[in-house]
């Protein structure tokens, strides 16, 4: 009987408890807390410096609308390029109601793709032509000294990615949006002579001739 009123005690205790202190009574070191006295997470020290090491360009802004049933929706679209300079490149869109949102956007989207790019010296490995829908690009190999001959979408492009010397080309559309993604695809098409042999399975004296 005895046994019997402390399991009844302890019940009722338990019941008439709050849930912080129900965690308590069982032995729990930590009482229970809610979803607003969470521990804020620690900010990521090393994407903060990864994004430091990066140059970002605006290569374009537009104000975009959408037609709904009461008017129109105004926003901006923006269309940025980040890269190291070391043959890190990528590039990123976003849109916003405001300039500056869109800007921070479009960093992040372009933080995602970022490409390797093969490099010879301060060259590219060879010529190339890129293609993203309408637009296709043409990249060449160039002497030292030659410097970016390209214009605002491709040049973005090919110094933050530290080509130094190239010559290039549109010979589709000069849509900003296409230029920049048919540049950004040659760039990941190009291969050095060494990964060509590897492939082949020859030496990099037999691929040259």
């Amino acid at each position: 009987m005895e046994q019997a009123k402390d399991v009844n005690e302890v019940t009722e205790k338990t019941e008439k408890a709050p849930r912080g202190d129900r965690r308590s009574q069982r032995g729990d070191k930590k009482p229970f807390k809610g979803k607003n006295d969470r521990r804020p997470r620690k900010d990521n020290k090393f994407q903060e410096k990864e994004e430091k090491e990066f140059e970002d360009r605006v290569v374009s802004i537009n104000r975009v609308a959408k037609v709904v049933k009461g008017g129109r929706n105004f926003r901006f679209s923006a269309l940025m390029v980040v890269g190291d300079g070391k043959g890190k490149v990528g590039v990123g869109m976003a849109k916003a109601q405001e300039v500056p949102e869109a800007i921070r956007k479009a960093k992040q989207d372009a933080m995602k793709h970022i490409i390797d790019v093969p490099m010879v010296g301060t060259t590219i490995p060879h010529e190339i032509i890129g293609r993203y829908g309408a637009g296709r690009v043409l990249l060449k190999p160039s002497r030292e000294g030659t410097g970016v001959i390209a214009g605002a979408g491709v040049r973005a492009v090919c110094e933050l990615a530290g080509i130094k010397d190239v010559r290039t080309k549109c010979l589709g559309s000069n849509n900003p949006r296409n230029v920049v993604n048919a540049t950004m695809q040659a760039l990941k098409e190009l291969k050095r002579v060494e990964d060509v042999a590897k492939l082949r399975g020859k030496t990099v004296e037999e691929i040259l001739g």
